[in-house]
């Protein structure tokens, strides 16, 4: 009995039978991959008869999107005809935090064209030996904006000079470093203070005072004497290389004659392995003009050679002590054309009409006898009127999908 007891106490104590496991649901399905965008063929032609080296070309994100829809331009990279990869860059043109455009550079030979790709991939961080450009506002030396290349160097003067207690200063002229160093050496020259000498990689030789210096530009507005901004008042970068640097110059406003009160923003792009920086400058005007023009000027200093054309001037200088020739020059956009020459007493004008409402677009470049390129007036001559002529007949860029 007892026996019998314990049993059903037993099957008593016993869980019930589970039910059966339910079906585990079935697995969603993956995604399917997102089709690549596709790449796109890039092809580009030297149209001129003579080899160009460090040839920027430029492709917007806008151009390549009509292509390659899906491009995230933040991956965009570019592959030569070997599939090997070549330095690129992305700018944001306008400040919104969104890239507007890819460059990069290369050679081409005479008469001769290259194919390229831009596709999809992993951009490759910098490293400090890519950057050929370099920019900044420099607070520290009563806010100057510097900036370099591989070839040239250059400044101009901020606000706080105007009122240095021991050398004040009001000029909006274009100042020249002249250097040998392809390195960049900015921050070096201004960390050693001691960059009006020739320690082996150049100096500030250039005076440039009240005057246009290389470069600079006066407004001309019915015919009055030419005006100009006071030094510039705020600064901003946009591209800082490895191959292209972008920065503007913002200038108060100022009189130019007649009533009429100017606004100046002044935008400067300049390319790795260029003696030449391209300068747009966009006004703003207070008033009525009938006439307007830009007068670009250079500064006239004791023993230069001055040499123009339709489109260039250009000035060949000995520099004081012993420190070689320095060419400057200043090139008008292609199909623009200088309707005079003019002079006063510090300058040497190329004057062109102009557009008020529109960018002012021209060229400035040095070179120096002592970096290894030209030598003396004529050998500058013919970079000038190479310059122009490249500038003039840029390379021809043709975009497709690859297929």
């Amino acid at each position: 009995m007892t026996q019998t007891l314990s049993l059903l106490a037993l099957l008593a104590a016993a869980p019930a039978a589970m039910p059966p496991p339910a079906a585990a649901p079935a697995a969603a399905a993956a995604p399917a991959p997102a089709t690549p965008p596709p790449p796109v063929t890039v092809k580009v032609t030297n149209p001129l008869a003579i080899a160009r080296t460090a040839e920027t070309v430029s492709l917007t994100i806008a151009e390549l999107k009509k292509l390659a829809p899906t491009l995230d331009a933040v991956k965009a990279v570019v592959l030569d005809d070997k599939r090997m990869p070549v330095l690129s860059q992305l700018i944001d043109g306008d400040g919104d935090d969104a890239p507007d455009e890819l460059v990069f550079q290369a050679d081409f030979a005479a008469s001769a064209g290259r194919t390229f790709t831009v596709e999809a991939g992993t951009r490759a961080p910098f490293k400090a030996e890519d950057f050929r450009v370099y920019g900044r506002f420099v607070r520290e030396r009563h806010d100057d904006m510097a900036w370099e290349n591989d070839r040239v160097a250059h400044r101009m003067y901020g606000k706080d000079l105007e009122t240095w207690k021991k050398e004040p200063l009001t000029s909006s002229g274009i100042d020249v470093w002249s250097k040998r160093a392809k390195r960049l050496v900015i921050n070096d020259w201004y960390m050693t203070d001691d960059y009006h000498r020739d320690n082996g990689e150049g100096g500030d030789f250039y005076s440039v005072g009240k005057s246009r210096g290389c470069g600079g530009i006066a407004l001309v507005l019915d015919d009055k004497p030419p005006a100009q901004s006071r030094n510039f008042t705020m600064s901003r970068v946009f591209a800082q290389g490895p191959i292209r640097l972008v920065f503007e110059l913002s200038y108060d406003p100022y009189e130019a004659g007649a009533g009429v009160k100017v606004t100046e923003t002044k935008r400067i792009t300049l390319d790795a392995g260029k003696s030449f920086n391209r300068i747009a400058s966009r006004f703003k005007l207070e008033g009525k003009a009938s006439k307007a023009a830009v007068a670009v000027g250079i500064a006239k200093h004791a023993g230069a050679d001055l040499k123009t054309d339709k489109t260039w001037m250009r000035t060949w200088e000995p520099l004081k002590d012993d420190n070689g020739g320095l060419g400057c020059a200043v090139v008008l956009a292609p199909g623009a054309g200088a309707t005079s020459i003019s002079t006063t007493d510090l300058d040497t004008y190329l004057v062109a009409r102009t557009n008020p409402t529109a960018p002012f677009v021209y060229y400035m470049g040095s070179d120096w006898s002592k970096r290894g390129g030209v030598t003396d007036a004529a050998s500058w001559t013919k970079a000038v009127q190479e310059a122009a002529r490249a500038l003039a007949a840029p390379v021809k860029v043709t975009l497709s999908a690859k297929k």
